[in-house]
């Protein structure tokens, strides 16, 4: 009798879930058709549109977030937001769910990030990674130079280790590509924790397996972590530090957040009062 009171709040969820990814995808046509068409025309400097398509991105991410908030699909809070305001930052994160990638470009201001080749080709995707220089996961040494040439340029680079979404109740695994890019581009890494619960959106799930209550995110920026004691340490062989780095890296992600006391709510570092240290993307809950 209990499970049956979760259902209309279940069936409400997997309508508003084919709702929120139908207006994702209409959103990426209309960028890819109309938006990105008109910077071309209006911008002609390739830097200055560059930029410009980040901006939109990092608009509409936001509002999709806080479209899913609306619809009561999700609740978040965001620690340590005020770190991710700066230039030329590797940051790394775990990648529990399917909307990981929108909460941080939705926060991260210039930001880059490396995608799957697939979706430069996807129409409702396409539009966005190809106006905004985002860098196609191909295997190679061009890859590791992309991730090099964007970050010295001053952008924020964010990078999934794991390259795909984690399955739950499996051991974390971290790819050492990223390693290798803060370790040759002599860069700190940035860490950010993402968790959910309950866990949903993740890596085999069907869209329409929703869970009994909304997902509460919580989004914990670290500290930097320096990398340069770790190549120190190996000897200055990359190798080595890469493979350090990377069992380092799983070690953190692995480890429960760690909150910051000192939160901001509103939107993005605006400061506030009342639960301080949470940042919102969208509509205030």
């Amino acid at each position: 009798m209990a499970e049956w009171r979760h259902w209309p709040g279940r069936l409400w969820r997997i309508f508003a879930t084919a709702l929120a990814f139908a207006c994702f995808g209409l959103g990426g046509l209309l960028l890819w058709l109309v938006v990105f068409p008109l910077q071309t025309l209006l911008l002609r400097d390739d830097a200055r549109r560059q930029r410009a398509a980040r901006a939109v991105v990092q608009a509409v991410f936001r509002l999709f977030v806080g479209w899913m908030r609306l619809l009561g699909l999700i609740r978040y809070e965001v620690h340590g937001v005020e770190k991710l305001q700066r230039r030329g930052l590797l940051i790394l994160a775990n990648h529990p769910t399917l909307i990981d990638v929108a909460f941080l470009i939705g926060l991260v201001p210039n930001a880059s990030c490396v995608v799957k080749s697939t979706l430069a080709d996807h129409p409702c995707t396409r539009g966005p990674v190809r106006a905004t220089g985002y860098i196609c996961n191909n295997p190679g040494a061009d890859l590791l130079l992309a991730c090099t040439d964007t970050l010295a340029a001053g952008s924020n680079l964010i990078i999934f280790p794991e390259g795909t979404r984690s399955r739950p109740g499996q051991a974390l695994k971290m790819q050492r590509g990223a390693a290798q890019i803060a370790l040759r581009g002599g860069l700190d890494i940035t860490p950010v924790r993402i968790h959910c619960e309950p866990l949903g959106l993740y890596k085999g799930q069907p869209w329409w397996t929703v869970a009994k209550r909304p997902l509460r995110f919580t989004i914990e920026v670290g500290d930097d972590l320096p990398t340069a004691p770790v190549l120190q340490a190996a000897g200055g062989e990359h190798g080595r530090a890469a493979r350090r780095l990377t069992e380092s890296l799983i070690q953190f992600f692995s480890e429960p957040a760690r909150l910051s006391k000192t939160v901001t709510k509103g939107s993005h570092a605006s400061a506030g009062t009342r639960n301080q240290g949470t940042a919102d993307l969208g509509t205030p809950t």
